[in-house]
C-alpha cells in the first residue's frame, strides 16, 4: 500500500505540473477530469458538474456517460449532485458514494433507474464549492457495481482541490459557460474554413484571428459570421 500511495503521490505531482502548463481555466478542468480517468483505478469517465439556481451545466467531462448523467440530474431536479449541495449549505456531508447503481435506490429511484440505463454500475463525487445557489462537484463514474471504496475518497479529494483552485479563477459559471460556446464556435468555424479552402488546423484559426484583429471584431463573432455564411448557401 505503501507503493502505491508513493506512485499516486507522483503521479499528483505530475498532474499539478500538467495543470500549471494550462493556458485557460476550461483547459485545466478537462484535464483534471481526464486525470481522474487516468490515475483512479476503475474509473472508467468523469466530469465536472455545476448547478446554477437548480440548472445543471457539465463544465468538463471525459466520458460519453458524463453529460448524459448530468443532464438527468438536471431533468429530475434528482440525484446524488444536488443532495450533496443541500447537505453542504447545511454543513453536512461533502462526498458522496453509491456503492451499486444496479441495486434500488430509494433516495434517487427515478435517477438510478435512468443511470442504469446509462451503463453506470457505481459511482462517487466529491463537492468543490458553494457561492450562493451556484456550486460544483467532480464525479466519477464506473460501469462495474464496487469500484469506489473508502480509499477512492483521498484521490477524490485530491483531484477536487485542484479543480476547486481553478474554479476560483473564473468569476462565475456564465463565464465558464460563455468560454465554452466561444470554443465550440471558433472550433466548428475552423472546420468549415478547412473544408472550404484546404486549410490546415493553424492555418485556419490564422484566418478567424487576421479577421477578427482587421476589423476589430470579437473572435467568436466572426465564427459566428462564418456558420451564418455557410447554412445561407
Amino acid at each position: 500500500m505503501a507503493v502505491q500511495w508513493r506512485e499516486f503521490a507522483e503521479e499528483m505531482a505530475q498532474l499539478a505540473r500538467n495543470l500549471l502548463a494550462q493556458e485557460s481555466v476550461q483547459g485545466t478542468l478537462d484535464e483534471i477530469a481526464a486525470s481522474a480517468v487516468r490515475l483512479v483505478e476503475g474509473c472508467d469517465a468523469a466530469g465536472i458538474l455545476a448547478l446554477r439556481k437548480g440548472r445543471a451545466v457539465t463544465l468538463s467531462s471525459c466520458g460519453q456517460m458524463v453529460t448524459a448523467a448530468d443532464r438527468l440530474q438536471g431533468e429530475l431536479s434528482e440525484g446524488p449532485c444536488f443532495d450533496l449541495a443541500r447537505g453542504a449549505k447545511s454543513g453536512g456531508e461533502r462526498v458522496y458514494r453509491i456503492a451499486d447503481v444496479t441495486q434500488p435506490q430509494p433516495t434517487w429511484p427515478r435517477f438510478a433507474a435512468a443511470a442504469r440505463d446509462l451503463g453506470i454500475g457505481s459511482m462517487t463525487g466529491v463537492l468543490l464549492y458553494t457561492h450562493d445557489q451556484d456550486f460544483g462537484a467532480l464525479n466519477l463514474y464506473s460501469r462495474h457495481p464496487g469500484a469506489f471504496g473508502k480509499d477512492i475518497e483521498t484521490a477524490g479529494w485530491l483531484l477536487a482541490s485542484h479543480a476547486a483552485v481553478a474554479l476560483a479563477d473564473a468569476r462565475t459559471i456564465d463565464q465558464l459557460e460563455d468560454a465554452m460556446k466561444t470554443r465550440h464556435a471558433i472550433g466548428e468555424a475552423m472546420g468549415i474554413l478547412m473544408e472550404r479552402h484546404k486549410l490546415s488546423e493553424d492555418d485556419a484559426f490564422d484566418v478567424l484571428r487576421r479577421i477578427s484583429q482587421q476589423h476589430n471584431i470579437k473572435l467568436r463573432d466572426v465564427a459566428q459570421r462564418v456558420r451564418t455564411d455557410r447554412s445561407e448557401n
